[in-house]
């Protein structure tokens, strides 16, 4: 439902005069299609145009880069106050929550969700995405993809993790791995401070270990 309530509101706002970025192409014929509207533009120049858009099907803010080719993209820019209108509206639709990190601080985020880094910084030699579930390698045996739908809050004691789920169930288990490689987990989100033009799909990233509770907000 909320999937569907989100869709017609970006419907609704793209007929609107307060309209976000749109990147257009221009055809064979010279004429400009609407590749993307309600995005917002991080990055323009004459090698590729960088944009950020909400993901309707993961809940959170999706970095994306078309390269320039024969035919160019341009972009049609909103106003300051209009990009902030996008931000409010993706906001509301992405997984909210309360974290409480280790210290007992909480912060409130927004379209929350889960990535890995290496230990020692750079990237992955294989693609880990980011994902708005948890993976868990259950105490009692097996594993489940928890999707962020499905909880309520997640208690960290270490490695262990003690998630409620919506429906009143309680499992525990350890984050399981997305790769063979070391891997920290991080949750990540924007708060409200998060500046439209910024060229990161977030203002928040904690690791899971300095993390104590997180609350899910509108499950």
């Amino acid at each position: 439902m909320k999937r569907l309530l989100a869709a017609i509101a970006l419907l609704a706002l793209s007929v609107t005069a307060a309209s976000p970025d749109t990147i257009l192409q221009a055809n064979a014929k010279g004429r400009g299609e609407v590749v993307q509207a309600h995005a917002i533009v991080a990055r323009e120049d004459s090698y590729a145009v960088v944009y950020k858009h909400f993901d309707l099907k993961w809940r959170r803010i999706v970095e994306v880069q078309l390269d320039q080719g024969s035919l160019p993209y341009q972009v049609v820019r909103s106003s300051t106050a209009q990009r902030q209108q996008i931000i409010n509206l993706w906001k509301q639709f992405g997984y909210t929550v309360t974290i409480t990190d280790q210290a007992g601080n909480k912060t409130a985020i927004y379209d929350a969700y889960l990535d890995f880094f290496p230990p020692s910084g750079g990237v992955f030699l294989e693609s880990v995405p980011a994902r708005t579930s948890l993976p868990l390698l259950l105490t009692g045996g097996g594993a489940d993809e928890i999707s962020f739908s499905d909880i309520t809050s997640i208690q960290v004691q270490g490695d262990q993790l003690t998630v409620t789920r919506t429906s009143g169930r309680v499992e525990t288990g350890k984050l399981l791995p997305p790769t063979d490689q070391p891997a920290i987990p991080h949750f990540m989100g924007i708060t409200d401070h998060y500046p439209p033009g910024s060229q990161d799909v977030y203002d928040f990233s904690l690791p899971l270990a300095q993390i104590r509770q997180i609350h899910f907000e509108n499950n």
